[in-house]
């Protein structure tokens, strides 16, 4: 033993790094015991008095641990994969926050992969997060309407948990793991009510991509509560367009050409609804005067925004704490689903006519 610690001070005299091998030998145990010990075990437990001594040995011989020998001691790292569409988009950025806010309370670190939309890097970056064994995995994003990609993903999220990891999205139920699901249908058509009893009929929409299923359930409910209404929205006053801010620019832009005389225009997210608010100033379109505007989301922009933008409130940065506690959660029978109804504000984009 006292060779062993001998060889261990020489190593370190000529700087040398101490090894795992250099505290078992130093402790008297086994190169897998002292792994337990200081690395931790998804299987076996080491007794807290040999722990105790392993761990004293450790920091007497200035030993750090590995943090990739421990991740595979435990079985998984102490990183929380976040997975978004667009980084970029206030919707996300705000959600992002609540993500880290509640990761730090959990003691995680946030390890954050921006998607542009692309449904094969999404997958990608879901196997990475596999391979590095991160603790678990939130993507926050709309699905698209494309089953075999769906599909590739939900094989990819149905691997990772099987192998310890947790998960838990920011869309529609359709992967079977713990969802945070937006009522966006009955927020839409909340929204069509509020416009209509506030005297407005020629409705028209920027829809956004015709495959988005966030999208998709917005427009719907929006126009299913129109035409219940008896103001069924034709289809020349539809639009769609990316989810960005170019987007509803261009959206708006070719809405404002075919002089369709709608009186307000539902964009299906806020960020859309500033990009049409730049075409219709640039066309010398008053808003509200000579059409109103309305968005969806309510983001922190929106305070700098004139006229002020009626809009539907979601609790973006309180979602973002939502979805870490399911992603966190012990696993169940069957994926939890929890809903987020929104809260229609009215505000100067569209005054009473």
């Amino acid at each position: 033993m006292t060779s062993d610690r001998n060889g261990t001070r020489r190593r370190q005299a000529a700087g040398g790094a101490v090894t795992l091998s250099d505290v078992a030998r130093a402790a008297g145990v086994s190169l897998a015991t002292a792994s337990r010990a200081i690395n931790g075990s998804a299987n076996r437990a080491v007794g807290n008095e040999l722990r105790q001594r392993v761990l004293a040995t450790a920091e007497r011989l200035g030993y750090s641990p590995n943090a990739h020998a421990q991740a595979m001691a435990r079985g998984q790292t102490a990183t929380l994969g976040l997975i978004v569409h667009d980084i970029a988009d206030p919707y996300f950025s705000a959600i992002a926050a609540g993500v880290t806010e509640a990761a730090d309370e959990a003691e995680l670190i946030v390890t954050l992969a921006n998607t542009h939309h692309d449904a094969e890097r999404e997958l990608q970056y879901v196997r990475t997060l596999q391979n590095q064994r991160a603790r678990a995995i939130i993507l926050v994003g709309a699905r698209q309407n494309d089953g075999e990609a769906n599909l590739r993903l939900r094989r990819a999220l149905d691997a990772y948990q099987a192998r310890g990891g947790t998960v838990a999205t920011v869309s529609q139920a359709i992967l079977g793991v713990n969802v945070l699901r937006v009522d966006n249908e009955r927020a839409g058509a909340d929204l069509a009510r509020a416009l209509h009893g506030l005297g407005y009929r020629r409705f028209a929409l920027l829809t956004g991509p015709t495959d988005n299923l966030t999208a998709d359930e917005r427009t719907r409910g929006f126009r299913r509560a129109a035409e219940e209404l008896g103001v069924p929205v034709p289809g020349e006053r539809l639009v769609a367009s990316p989810l960005t801010r170019d987007g509803g620019y261009a959206a708006m832009r070719e809405l404002l050409g075919r002089d369709t005389g709608a009186d307000l225009v539902f964009a299906v997210t806020d960020v859309m609804a500033l990009g049409a608010l730049t075409a219709a100033r640039e066309s010398g379109t008053v808003v509200p005067d000579d059409v109103a505007l309305a968005g969806f989301d309510d983001i922190a922009t929106l305070q700098d925004v004139t006229p002020a933008l009626t809009t539907v409130r979601i609790p973006l940065r309180d979602m973002g704490r939502q979805v870490t506690r399911l992603a966190l959660a012990p696993a169940e029978e069957g994926p939890l689903e929890v809903h987020v109804t929104g809260e229609v504000v009215v505000r100067a984009s569209t005054p009473p006519r």
